[in-house]
């Protein structure tokens, strides 16, 4: 939460929110992220407004929604239970497998091994490979990715 509150006021407004949503992996579209700022968001408090001399007939402009941690937890914490974790395997399988062949091979796994830092030795790889490779072609499939993770 106080990564997305930039203002640091204890809220996070509609722009904080779609952030949010987005870096969680929730591309939602604008009228659901108003929604749900119209559900569970609170008014932000407005300064004290002068009078227009002008045209005291113009209303005021409704005051921004937020949304305090306790409602931004409740949200999000609905939002990721109700993920299938078989989508989310396969948005990882997507990762590893540079170029959609279908298939993580020696490279993809290097590669990913390298990006994240991880000191792996060739043969650490290899057997990876080995151990999940249950058709024997030489690479991990998205068949196999998923028995790997839901095992």
């Amino acid at each position: 939460f106080t990564l997305f509150d930039l203002d640091k006021d204890n809220h996070i407004d509609y722009h904080e929110f779609k952030v949010a949503l987005k870096a969680l992996g929730f591309d939602l579209p604008k009228p659901e992220i108003l929604s749900l700022l119209q559900t569970h968001g609170v008014p932000s408090p407005q300064p004290q407004q002068q009078t227009s001399t002008a045209n005291p007939k113009i209303p005021a402009p409704p005051p921004r929604l937020l949304l305090p941690y306790p409602q931004f937890q409740s949200i999000l914490t609905s939002k990721i239970l109700a993920r299938d974790p078989r989508e989310e395997i396969l948005r990882a399988f997507e990762l590893f497998d540079e170029g959609a062949k279908g298939k993580i091979s020696l490279a993809d796994l290097r590669r990913v091994a390298r990006e994240l830092g991880e000191g792996l030795e060739e043969e650490e790889l290899i057997a990876m490979i080995e151990e999940f490779d249950l058709d024997e072609d030489g690479a991990i499939s998205r068949e196999e990715f998923m028995t790997i993770c839901l095992s």
